[in-house]
């Protein structure tokens, strides 16, 4: 476990060492946050620092962590050098500056913070791709959990009842005001979270402390059962538990209630540390159960385990016994439902600020909820499989965008850019190389993927340069 213990010691100091440095380079002050200067009393609400985290941490979680670093456990240890390296130079910095921008700019959603610092066409694109991805989310959320509550409980209660009660709680969440239900529960279900992470992290230690397991160390190889290439996949498999866009939209929800831009650090780049310590757990978690990636990549195929959900299940049941199957089932049911409702909350938002129509009245919150939602409650019902597969990718771009944002205001206050310049040139590269070569994108061969991929980056990475370049002359 030295390569597992290596990586989860790197992620915790990484807190310690390199938050501290970003945050300095950002440079928080103690002017009032919109949540002390705007505040609503329904999305502008001050709240207390532990309560934010425990909401931001399940509102960027829920079952992603999970599930995408199960199946990024296919490539082996690898996955834990992803996470790790991921989470501190390249999640971190991005989730801390959605968050921190959001707050310097009177609480917008992020379409509106890419507008300002990439400008009116980028926004404009950042606005129609936030809220087809936030629906996305919301539906596939959605339909998940009522599903398996349909096979839980008896035949009358059957997935149509189920997702109308998920349904009417999105309708409430989306709706009501931030400390009166999301603010309530979600700091709960964060310390469920965080126990069921705990339990299954020390369920691998103690096993292999006892022979009975053995986590895989990190070897200059392609684990990977089907042989399938590391670079982009691993890089977009994994995606919550790195670096996600899906966080940006989360952000700004929680940057309208934070009382002091000096918390931001804690909330924002802590909360997404303590998820990529939650996905190498589970990576982990994955590759040492089933005694490798063949055993493992088994599992997941297996009709009677049934994918990453079933994979969870038996091994929280295996390792923790009936408490374990407790926290399984609540894991895998309202985990996805806390990012499904706050996906719908942020789509509202993201709307509101989008036409400019004042949320503090219930009538305009009801005109922007009620069509997301019945977009949402349409999209339940037809195949969404392929549709889907789109989300990976759009995720990893959405992210690139943000990190190219928070390289401009950098650029523009004279400090330090290229903790986001780095981040921002990678998941171009990844972005652009995984829509060449994956089967619901062009489909082209490595040979061509790769070099396009990589020059692609660069002439971003250029075209950046020139322009701050061109900014600096002209000022």
């Amino acid at each position: 476990m030295i390569t597992f213990f290596a990586c989860l010691a790197i992620l915790i100091a990484g807190y310690f060492l390199y938050g501290p440095i970003v945050e300095k380079i950002f440079g928080p002050t103690d002017e009032p946050t919109p949540a002390l200067t705007m505040t609503d009393g329904v999305d502008f609400v001050p709240m207390k620092t532990p309560n934010i985290f425990l909401i931001q941490l399940l509102n960027i979680a829920g079952l992603g962590p999970i599930f995408g670093a199960i199946s990024g456990a296919l490539w082996g240890p690898a996955a834990f050098l992803w996470i790790t390296f991921g989470t501190i130079f390249a999640g971190g910095v991005h989730d801390y500056f959605s968050g921190m921008l959001s707050m310097r700019h009177e609480g917008e959603s992020i379409s509106e913070i890419v507008g300002i610092y990439l400008g009116p066409i980028m926004k404009n694109v950042m606005r129609v791709f936030s809220v087809v991805l936030l629906v996305l989310v919301g539906t596939v959320f959605m339909t998940g959990p009522a599903g398996l509550l349909a096979k839980l409980t008896p035949d009358k209660l059957n997935y149509t009842f189920w997702l109308v009660v998920v349904l009417v709680y999105y309708f409430l969440a989306t709706l009501v005001p931030i400390d009166k239900l999301i603010g309530k529960i979600y700091p709960i279900f964060g310390i469920v979270l965080i126990i069921m992470a705990i339990g299954i992290g020390g369920g691998v230690i103690l096993g292999n402390f006892t022979g009975r397991m053995s986590t895989p160390e990190f070897a200059f190889a392609n684990l990977h059962p089907k042989g399938l290439p590391i670079w982009p996949l691993l890089f977009i498999t994994i995606a919550c538990g790195a670096i996600s866009g899906f966080h940006s939209t989360q952000s700004p929800i929680m940057a309208r209630c934070v009382q002091t831009e000096r918390d931001g650090r804690k909330i924002f780049y802590g909360a997404m540390v303590c998820e990529g310590i939650i996905a190498l757990i589970w990576a982990a978690a994955g590759m040492t159960f089933y005694n490798g990636t063949g055993g493992l990549a088994a599992a997941l195929a297996d009709p009677l385990t049934k994918g990453q959900g079933g994979v969870v299940y038996d091994i929280s049941i295996r390792m923790l016994g009936k408490v374990g199957g407790v926290l399984a089932i609540l894991g895998v049911i309202f985990c996805p439902i806390t990012s499904g409702d706050t996906a719908f909350r942020s789509a509202r938002l993201t709307l509101a600020d989008w036409f400019k129509v004042d949320q503090k009245k219930i009538m305009p919150r009801l005109s922007m909820a009620l069509p997301l939602l019945a977009v949402g409650a349409i999209l339940s019902q037809m195949d969404f499989n392929i549709v889907w597969r789109y989300f990976a990718w759009s995720n990893q771009t959405l992210a690139m965008i943000v990190l190219w944002a928070a390289a401009m205001y950098l650029y523009m206050k004279k400090k330090n850019m290229w903790i986001a310049v780095v981040p921002a040139t990678f998941m171009s590269a990844v972005s652009m190389t995984y829509i060449l070569q994956a089967p619901e994108g062009f489909k082209l061969a490595t040979s061509i993927s790769y070099p396009v991929g990589i020059v692609f980056a660069l002439a971003v990475l250029a075209f950046f340069l020139f322009v701050t370049q061109k900014k600096k002359a002209a000022a």
